[in-house]
């Protein structure tokens, strides 16, 4: 008798590999069609990689003073120069690093973990309880958000864990809009209706059916609005209202003697401005090339037709 060979049931060991080439594929698609979003992609892997091996790229500790060495202009012992205090500025530029990256992906987890749960509420339910719950994202929207944050922290004091708490509520109302419209148009598909028909609950309709469809808008505010809460907390810091010393932040090192030291030591005050122009720079162009590449109804700018 003939033997035949039954083909092999597919296995779940193939799962990883397809994840690794969708991944692959979004990486050659990025560096292909959107060429400054992969430039801003680089410069937010720098920055990670900055923060996270800090202690290991940085030639001296960020608060190591030396009086002899002060004000010294950059050059090989000193990559960036040193400060009025005589601490090295590459040292403290790339620990401030690792203070704009709790401060980033801090906030914007906490503001979009907010956005997620009023937008997703408010479009899948819908009614009374939506007008309700706009009408309270309304008011939240009409308080200017650095007025805002500078009464805050004028009451509360200067703090890492303040500052985290102040911008992720402050960036919490406009991406629930967003992802609320996103909820609006998924909750009509048919997919949903059938959920419905054979029983399933709500919370198991938004957690299996609604929240992995708006994953594309949640991942691309939250890459954006990192460009923001950066430059909001380099504002803070500036103001004084942001992370105390001697904790070294872009803002504050903008700010004092930085300031004061301007046409004496120009340096001081312009690398930490390029670290945080090349961060902001960085999230927003990455942002984009994400909005652009996850959107279905975007594809390089142009609308998909069915």
């Amino acid at each position: 008798m003939r033997e035949v060979s039954l083909p092999l049931p597919r296995s779940s060991v193939e799962k990883p590999t397809t994840y690794r080439r969708a991944i692959a594929r979004g990486v050659w698609r990025l560096l292909k069609e959107k060429p400054l979003g992969a430039c801003g992609g680089a410069i937010v892997l720098v920055l990670l990689l900055c923060a996270l091996l800090a202690p290991l790229i940085a030639p001296y500790n960020y608060d190591e003073t030396n009086v002899r060495q002060r004000l010294k202009p950059p050059g090989s012992q000193f990559y960036l120069g040193t400060d009025n205090l005589g601490r090295d500025l590459f040292s403290r530029i790339v620990y401030g690093a690792r203070v704009s990256v709790t401060v980033g992906f801090g906030a914007v987890g906490i503001g979009i973990s907010l956005a997620t749960m009023v937008g997703i509420i408010s479009g899948y339910f819908g009614g009374k309880f939506d007008v309700l719950l706009q009408r309270l994202v309304d008011a939240w929207q009409s308080f200017p958000p650095l007025v805002v944050a500078i009464s805050v922290m004028a009451v509360l004091g200067p703090g890492l864990l303040n500052v985290i708490l102040l911008l992720g509520i402050l960036s919490a109302a406009n991406g629930s809009r967003i992802i609320r419209s996103a909820t609006l148009t998924i909750k009509e598909n048919q997919f949903v209706e059938a959920a419905r028909a054979v029983g399933a609950n709500h919370l198991r309709i938004i957690l299996r059916y609604i929240l992995p469809n708006v994953m594309a808008p949640i991942i691309i505010i939250a890459t954006i609005n990192l460009g923001f809460t950066i430059l909001a907390e380099a504002a803070l810091s500036f103001l004084g209202l942001g992370v105390p010393p001697p904790y070294p932040s872009w803002g504050e090192m903008l700010s004092g003697s930085g300031r004061s030291y301007m046409y004496k030591a120009p340096w001081m005050a312009t690398w930490p401005g390029v670290a945080i122009s090349l961060a902001v720079f960085g999230f927003n162009m990455l942002g984009d090339a994400l909005r652009d590449l996850l959107d279905p109804r975007l594809r390089g700018g142009r609308l998909v037709r069915n």
